[in-house]
């Protein structure tokens, strides 16, 4: 039996993130090709991490910096590994290349990285991103970490393109793999069953807060439009200085983490997310596309998602346009209706799993059986494996016998 480890920077939290959803959808992909599949994770449980048990995976907690991991991943002896974002293949990467040569080795970047840091920096000086800006520590960290894998999993075609237009990365060593969805179930209330504006976002995610307090920013402006109207803004893990912006009175509500995502985005009728920056593809906008909920975003929050389809509702960078478009969509059933057609079409024809699932494990069977022609060719990997690169490795053996 075919056999996949999966490291993981975390438990997968499914009703959390969207990296927690998306972790499910690759373990869907292997199961369907009888993969056996083992997890492995150095970081605690929470209450709300999923039980990989249920969907016959087996799973094991890990140490960092520990030379235990060798005999495991010996032991396991797995065909493919998978390393879930490039801090973990930093770790562990080496170690896998030393005991299990024959491994396919493969990161799922989640998002770039690099490319949400050097927006951030710009967003908070307040400009426009320059070309020097990517160029931070983590973009060095991050790229050596995909020339070293055999292959790696990108989300959005921006990066896509970002990678291998400007920074010249050979697209063999580089997979497009977007959200993936099931069948479309578009047996949901109609718009004159649902009321009321909702955000969702994980609040330990620096992006997700920016939105919200751009939100609390034109309430006030779409409130006195709508003076039946409230905004109720769900996410995991609710800080306090988001608590502080709950006010009942002015119907903006701090609700905090959603049991269920098809629930909250069943009742509410529009879905706001002034997303500043960020990168990758955002879970919360692919969600309400699936289940019928037309969005107001920003081009950010839009990026890589409808290529030349009509988005579900608006996208807008002004403050202006946003609070016209947002009372637009919750006032006109017309509209909002074409919105939500809109938002099936972006979803049947660029997001079905069934676009992306042959081909992918086609890819991923490919790469195993020509291995080692694929490694010859992938010259800056090998250079970066070589030992007078390779700090993390050193610093991981250092860390290992100071903790002896």
């Amino acid at each position: 039996m075919k056999h996949l480890v999966i490291i993981g920077a975390v438990w997968p939290e499914p009703t959390s993130t969207a990296a927690g959803s998306r972790m499910l959808q690759l373990i869907s992909l292997f199961q369907k090709q009888d993969y056996e599949i083992t997890f492995l994770c150095s970081a605690s449980k929470s209450d709300f991490s999923f039980d990989l048990n249920q969907i016959s995976v087996k799973t094991k907690a890990i140490q960092l910096n520990d030379s235990s991991f060798d005999a495991e991943i010996k032991s396991l002896n797995p065909d493919v590994v998978i390393f879930d974002r490039f801090m973990i293949e930093e770790q562990y990467g080496w170690r896998v290349m030393e005991n299990c040569p024959n491994a396919l080795r493969v990161l799922d970047t989640e998002d770039l990285h690099f490319l949400r840091k050097a927006r951030e920096m710009a967003f908070k000086q307040n400009r426009e991103l320059v070309f020097e800006d990517y160029i931070s520590d983590v973009f060095k960290r991050e790229m050596a970490s995909i020339y070293r894998c055999d292959l790696t999993l990108l989300i959005s075609e921006y990066e896509m393109q970002l990678v291998t237009e400007t920074f010249k990365m050979d697209a063999s060593v580089l997979y497009y793999l977007p959200f993936l969805s099931e069948e479309i179930n578009t047996n949901v209330p109609l718009f004159e069953e649902r009321n009321h504006f909702v955000s969702i976002g994980n609040f330990l995610h620096e992006p997700n807060w920016q939105t919200v307090l751009a939100l609390k920013k034109c309430w006030k402006s779409i409130k006195k439009q709508l003076p039946e109207a409230e905004l109720h803004v769900y996410g995991a893990y609710v800080s306090e200085k988001a608590k502080q912006l709950h006010n009942e009175k002015e119907g903006f509500l701090i609700i905090g983490r959603a049991e269920s995502v098809a629930d909250v985005y069943s009742k509410a009728k529009v879905l706001l997310a002034p997303i500043p920056y960020g990168a990758g593809l955002k879970g919360k906008l692919f969600e309400a596309m699936q289940l019928g909920l037309p969005s107001i975003t920003t081009e950010m929050g839009a990026e890589a998602m409808n290529g030349n389809l009509d988005w579900n509702g608006f996208i807008t960078s002004d403050e202006d346009d946003f609070i016209e478009e947002a009372i637009e969509l919750y006032k006109n059933k017309t509209v909002w209706e074409t919105a939500q057609k809109n938002g099936y079409e972006i979803i049947e024809k660029r997001f079905k799993k069934e676009l992306y699932e042959t081909d992918f494990m086609n890819q991923v069977e490919n790469l195993k059986e020509n291995l080692k022609a694929h490694r010859s060719k992938n010259f800056i990997g090998q250079i970066l494996q070589h030992q007078s690169l390779q700090s993390t490795k050193y610093m991981s053996k250092w860390i290992e016998a100071k903790n002896n």
